[in-house]
């Protein structure tokens, strides 16, 4: 069963997820302070952490320095973008401020366990095309070609790699280290400062398909598809 861990010392906002969370189908570990946190990490290792920042003893930035590996969803009432960009920078995986939807919650965590954990393919099925859309925008996962009204492009490896991942997660900002992380083993070639080069380059080839920008830069944290407004 997956394994979430709760780290907040509001009482009320920890059994209200908890029992959001076990009514979803997950087991769930609680901690109420910094201190008691990094106990209970050194001891179990969660699939995904739930992290407020102001917590008693140790603070939540303090908790998130020392967690490796596990993807942590930051939630907290700070709404500054500077604390979002620092903490996504530092290490968090999404930031999600009170309150919250419940509805989002779950969503965003089950984004950051499909990207931890993603389905495996198996080799005895019959192989099918695989497309992924958005909006005019279809993707040939077999070819590397993308298509939108009539017109085609081919992707570089790169390129296919940042538009696959954007296309599979369509209403979430993928930050840049995430980004890098999850396409750099078939892209050992794309680095941070190389990032910006490729994700330029997909941005004109679906520009001259059909003169939409499809791609939008979420200032100091990622990338994200920008829907269509008009």
């Amino acid at each position: 069963m997956t394994t979430i861990a709760v780290i907040d010392d509001d009482v009320y906002i920890g059994d209200l997820i908890e029992r959001l969370l076990r009514g979803s189908g997950y087991d769930v570990l609680r901690a109420y302070s910094g201190t008691e946190a990094k106990l209970l990490l050194s001891a179990q290792k969660p699939d995904l952490i739930l992290l407020d920042l102001m917590l008693p003893g140790l603070s939540g930035e303090e908790v998130l320095a020392d967690i490796r590996e596990t993807p942590v969803i930051v939630i907290s009432a700070k709404q500054e973008i500077q604390d979002k960009v620092s903490l996504l920078r530092g290490g968090a995986a999404d930031y999600l401020t009170k309150p919250f939807d419940t509805e989002e919650l779950l969503a965003r965590i089950d984004v950051q366990l499909r990207m931890r954990h993603p389905a495996k393919e198996d080799p005895s099925a019959p192989q099918q095309h695989s497309l992924l859309c958005f909006e005019e925008l279809t993707l040939n996962c077999d070819t590397h070609e993308i298509f939108a009204d009539g017109t085609s492009a081919h992707l570089t490896k790169t390129e296919y790699a940042i538009l696959k991942l954007l296309l599979q997660n369509p209403r979430q900002v993928i930050t840049r280290s995430l980004l890098l992380d999850r396409i750099s083993e078939d892209t050992p070639d794309c680095t941070e400062n190389s990032l910006k080069v490729h994700i330029s380059n997909l941005r004109s080839k679906l520009r001259a398909l059909n003169g939409k920008d499809y791609i939008e830069a979420v200032w100091g944290i990622g990338f994200k598809l920008k829907p269509d407004e008009s």
